[in-house]
């Protein structure tokens, strides 16, 4: 009976915290656009300005390896399709997220040979790449769980789940410590931009935290 009652709770989707989970997550998009094109002049990866380059670094890996990493995650909680539709979508997600990560990762390394500046010296470059490495590992261990048509019973499951929260907790600090860093740059004056950044880093740890709610509580409700 409670095997069953589980079951049935896992099932039952979370959509009001989904729902403020993603309203974080939009939150934190708009102000890194606010941020990213009015003080930083735009997006541009081939640009002859370092820092239009460079703004694509801080967007793509927040909407990869956190937004898109966090609707991975829920899809299992807010979903009402079959099995194999949403490990499709969470893989979807995942594949996304490398992509982006990709380019993102790219967009800092180009940043840092511009302007004649060291790579990974800081602690953010490394959680950042570390993450990076773990996140594609966790990819590509997870596709035989695709594949495979009754994943519950795997005893690699429960390790695949909490790798994957680990890995979206190291993305939030990664963010926050990058956006720290930039802080930093900025002499932590009291100025709008500063601000923007503050209020750019809550809006990423409460849609952290709000997903974390999300995929726990159904669980004991």
């Amino acid at each position: 009976m409670m095997n069953v009652r589980g079951r049935s709770l896992q099932k039952t989707p979370s959509s009001g915290l989904s729902m403020v989970a993603q309203l974080f997550g939009i939150t934190a998009i708009v102000l890194m656009l606010v941020w990213l094109l009015h003080y930083g002049k735009g997006f541009d990866l081939n640009s002859n300005d370092p820092t239009r380059i460079f703004n694509l670094h801080p967007l793509l890996m927040f909407c990869g390896f956190i937004f898109m990493a966090g609707e991975a995650m829920m899809v299992y909680r807010t979903v009402k399709v079959g099995r194999p539709a949403l490990k499709l979508i969470h893989m979807t997600f995942q594949l996304i997220a490398l992509g982006l990560g990709v380019v993102g990762i790219y967009a800092a390394f180009k940043f840092h040979k511009e302007i004649h500046l060291s790579h990974m010296t800081s602690l953010h470059a490394w959680i950042g790449i570390a993450t990076y490495g773990l996140f594609l590992l966790q990819f590509l261990f997870g596709l035989p769980m695709v594949v495979k048509s009754r994943p519950d019973g795997e005893i690699s499951l429960p390790w695949h789940v909490c790798f994957g929260r680990m890995l979206f907790y190291m993305a939030i600090c990664t963010a926050i410590s990058g956006l720290m860093q930039k802080q930093v740059v900025l002499k932590l004056k009291m100025c709008p931009e500063n601000s923007l950044i503050n209020f750019t880093a809550a809006a990423i740890l409460l849609f952290g935290i709000a997903v974390e709610l999300s995929i726990s509580l159904p669980r004991f409700v």
